[in-house]
């Protein structure tokens, strides 16, 4: 029994130790996407986001502070996974976002990997058209 115990616990680590290798390896190869830029009258995005699931990816947020606002996009958020947020140098490690907002002009620089294909939006929650929300399409 001991012996059995012992492979289990082998095998857990070392799936383990490959988990965490092949992580580390991905979050080295990050691709920069086109910022999204908040202002009054401004578009969020130009157009959609391309993105691959299980590829890492950079985005900011930027705001001009012309007005407050904040920037939903629960479905986006469930379906990725958040390496890190950084406001103001501070890198934030969370376990779930559902929204930002902005009160004042400041950047936002969120790092991740999408790991469900579909297409998501970040964006007003009162969005109307296309120009108040980004649309990211995961395949």
């Amino acid at each position: 029994m001991k012996k059995i115990l012992l492979l289990v616990v082998g095998l857990l680590i070392a799936g383990e130790f490959a988990f965490a290798k092949n992580i580390k390896g991905l979050l080295h190869s990050r691709t920069t996407l086109a910022p999204i830029t908040i202002g009054a009258g401004k578009a969020l995005a130009d157009k959609p986001y391309k993105l691959e699931a299980g590829k890492y990816y950079k985005l900011v947020l930027k705001s001009d502070g012309s007005r407050e606002v904040p920037i939903v996009g629960a479905s986006f958020f469930r379906n990725i996974w958040v390496n890190q947020v950084s406001i103001n140098d501070i890198e934030v490690r969370p376990l779930g976002i559902d929204s930002f907002e902005f009160d004042d002009e400041g950047e936002i620089e969120l790092t991740f990997i999408p790991i469900k294909p579909g297409t998501y939006t970040l964006g007003l929650p009162s969005a109307k058209t296309d120009r108040e929300r980004a649309i990211f399409i995961v395949e």
